[in-house]
């Protein structure tokens, strides 16, 4: 068997769990479109006043706005502590690395809700002596996401780094340069799709987090998945099949510029 004759079934089957996956994505599409106050199908009847009840509503917009704040901070800070902590362990080269990774990838290993059990205690206990760095505060929501989200981007990076050749390092340092310029002019142009990848998951994580939302916020504090969560519980907004197909969208939209933003970079100079 040549390798066309196995690359077609593996084309089918790939293509068959796309479906499988995106299929239930896609059947809240017209849902969203429903002219009735409750979640149906349109039946006939389409309608966008589920979009518009998203542009009027004050909760939807502080939601998306808070939320948004929140998964910024948390993509800048996890992905500098993320990409700092790899390139940490890739010029250390020492068995101390594996410790210092498996205490960096401990909460991954960790339950989510124990996860936020640990940090709604801390939090509250902060709040104690500083009220706006704790408990149903931004600041104390992002410290929470940066905890959760740094260990994924230290193993993107350090994903990268494997696959980064380390005899441009010290061709770097033997003609002279220091570790910072060995860093900033030479390994991190290398990585820069890394660091992206980290970032674009990073922000994704923050953006998407519940459960730990769940716990170490209350009414202050209101994020988009908690906002959809409490849409979903109370009354069942058909207004949260409207933003869910405005994710998906935009969430295309990101993975599409990704693959095209990656395809310029490995494409060869002056092809």
């Amino acid at each position: 068997m040549n390798a066309h004759e196995t690359r077609a079934p593996s084309r089918l089957l790939a293509t068959m769990a796309m479906i499988f996956m995106v299929f239930p994505l896609l059947a809240v599409i017209p849902v969203s479109f429903t002219s009735k106050r409750f979640l149906s199908m349109p039946n006939g009847n389409w309608s966008l006043r589920h979009y518009q009840a998203l542009l009027d509503s004050p909760e939807w917009l502080s939601a998306i706005g808070q939320s948004l704040m929140v998964a910024t901070a948390t993509c800048i800070i996890a992905t500098a502590l993320a990409v700092s902590f790899s390139l940490g362990i890739w010029y250390l080269r020492s068995r101390l690395a594996t410790l210092l990774i498996g205490l960096v990838l401990l909460p991954m290993a960790i339950p989510p809700m124990i996860s936020a059990m640990v940090l709604y205690f801390m939090e509250t206990k902060v709040s104690q002596f500083a009220p706006g760095l704790g408990y149903d505060t931004l600041f104390g929501l992002t410290i929470a996401h940066i905890v959760m989200v740094v260990p994924y981007g230290v193993v993107t990076m350090l994903v990268a780094l494997s696959q980064l050749d380390r005899r441009i390092e010290l061709a770097a340092r033997n003609l002279g340069a220091s570790l910072g310029q060995t860093t900033f002019m030479v390994v991190l142009p290398n990585l820069k799709l890394g660091v992206a990848s980290t970032a674009l998951l990073c922000f994704a994580l923050s953006w998407e987090e519940i459960a730990v939302t769940l716990f170490v916020t209350s009414t202050e504090v209101n994020t988009l998945p908690r906002q959809i969560w409490s849409g979903l519980r109370d009354n069942i907004d058909p207004a949260v099949a409207a933003i869910s197909v405005v994710l998906i969208a935009l969430t295309f939209v990101a993975l599409i510029g990704r693959m095209i933003a990656q395809r310029i970079a490995t494409r060869p100079v002056g092809s």
